[in-house]
């Protein structure tokens, strides 16, 4: 079934998003694999996916935990060199779908105000058809409610919708409820799934 409108994640979708990359370019690997060892970041940042506020809880958590206090609030600091670079096929690709007609939604595991901020940062950000964020509705990927969420407020039904997320458990908890979905692993490949399903041809996908 050709599905009638495209569900974008973003972090390593769209963006790239490596926090341990970033912390062993400035502290190096052996400092940086005692940081998240004594120190919960991943589950910091999931809190703020939830709808934690973004700088307050990254503030917080390092008045707690002095001794690593500068280097929890690079997280806050420099959370753009966290989140990057652009994925600069697969935003081609989401702009030619949408320049086809396809409605392109996003469907993200973010904070409120982190996305807001990253909105200034990528261009892209701005251009979906609606951004379903999981800091806004108060619950994450993963969760069922989410995707209901998603099939509530676009009224389109879960088979005509096609999820691309770097997660295969999100992809799973979709498909479960019936969406059509591609576990990212590279943009070449989310490009032939996109000729696979029916929505672009090998050109316009860059094949």
């Amino acid at each position: 079934m050709t599905p009638e409108a495209v569900v974008y994640d973003i972090g390593n979708v769209l963006i790239e998003w490596n926090p341990e990359r970033f912390y062993d370019g400035r502290i190096g690997r052996e400092a940086r694999l005692r940081l998240f060892e004594e120190v919960d970041l991943l589950g910091m940042n999931l809190s703020i996916d939830a709808g934690a506020p973004f700088k307050a809880t990254v503030f917080d958590l390092a008045d707690r935990v002095p001794d690593w206090a500068d280097e929890i609030r690079m997280w806050y600091l420099n959370w753009i060199e966290m989140a990057s670079p652009r994925i600069e096929h697969s935003i081609t690709l989401l702009r030619t779908l949408r320049a086809k007609g396809v409605p392109v939604f996003a469907l993200t595991n973010f904070g409120d105000d982190s996305f807001a901020y990253a909105q200034t940062q990528y261009d892209f950000l701005g251009e979906f058809d609606q951004a379903y964020v999981s800091g806004r509705l108060g619950c994450i990927k993963p969760d069922a409610a989410i995707y209901a969420a998603v099939e509530a407020d676009c009224g389109i039904a879960a088979e005509r919708l096609l999820f691309v997320d770097d997660k295969a458990e999100n992809i799973a908890a979709a498909q479960a409820r019936g969406w059509q979905g591609h576990v990212f692993a590279g943009a070449a490949g989310w490009a032939r799934a996109l000729v696979e399903a029916g929505l672009l041809n090998r050109q316009e996908a860059g094949l």
